[in-house]
């Protein structure tokens, strides 16, 4: 439904800048609430303006809003998501995680966009579904790198440990939007890196009898 026809720099700025100033009104007052004046005020655009980026109205320019939202998800958590090579980098996304939905609290633009668009627009759905994959498919990615260097079992499923740690991280964003707290979003991560920490083969023991090489048969 987005226009597809070539912007001048003058104008992807100014449609840049609508995207910007929209995000910021849903962040303080939810998509629903958040008018074409409102955007207007903000950006120092007029509504002819608004309709010529976006010529869907309020809906195409809030599934704009949710794409730039989507990108800045996956953005605010690297460099840690594309290089999950090692339990630091993992212990840093994870706190990148926490800190970055910690910031935002319960005024996250896309959580609002996803709850109050999602189970309407169809081209929202799309979307979700779009990050959802991108983001499960950098953790599966980190999964089998940690497989492949024996700090997590070869014998699991990545893509299932993939699925549940976003199962994870979507569980804990839910109560933090509701709570305000992100102490289950951190006790969930935490809990689940432990857990496939665990899952590694040990150190195998010395075999004794190699401790004796050379020794005599009969110590006596």
């Amino acid at each position: 439904m987005s226009t597809t026809k070539a912007l001048t720099p003058k104008g992807a700025a100014t449609r840049q800048r609508i995207i910007e100033g929209t995000s910021a009104e849903v962040r303080e007052r939810g998509a629903a609430a958040t008018t074409l004046d409102d955007v207007c005020a903000r950006t120092s655009t007029s509504k002819s303006q608004i309709f010529h980026y976006f010529p869907g109205g309020k809906e195409e320019l809030l599934l704009a809003v949710a794409a730039y939202e989507a990108d800045r998800v996956l953005f605010d958590q690297e460099p840690y998501l594309s290089s999950l090579t090692s339990w630091d980098a993992w212990q840093g996304w994870r706190d990148q995680v926490v800190r970055r939905y910690r910031k935002l609290g319960v005024h996250c633009p896309l959580g609002v966009l996803i709850t109050e668009l999602g189970r309407k627009t169809p081209a929202a759905q799309a979307l979700t579904g779009q990050l959802l994959e991108q983001w499960q498919g950098r953790l599966r990615a980190g999964v089998t790198a940690m497989q492949e260097i024996g700090e997590i079992s070869p014998e699991l499923d990545a893509d299932q440990i993939a699925a549940s740690l976003m199962a994870t991280v979507q569980g804990g964003v839910v109560l933090l939007l509701s709570t305000g707290k992100s102490d289950h979003l951190e006790a969930a991560l935490d809990t689940s890196l432990a857990l496939l920490r665990a899952t590694a083969a040990p150190a195998k023991p010395r075999d004794p009898e190699l401790l004796h090489v050379g020794a005599s048969e009969d110590p006596t």
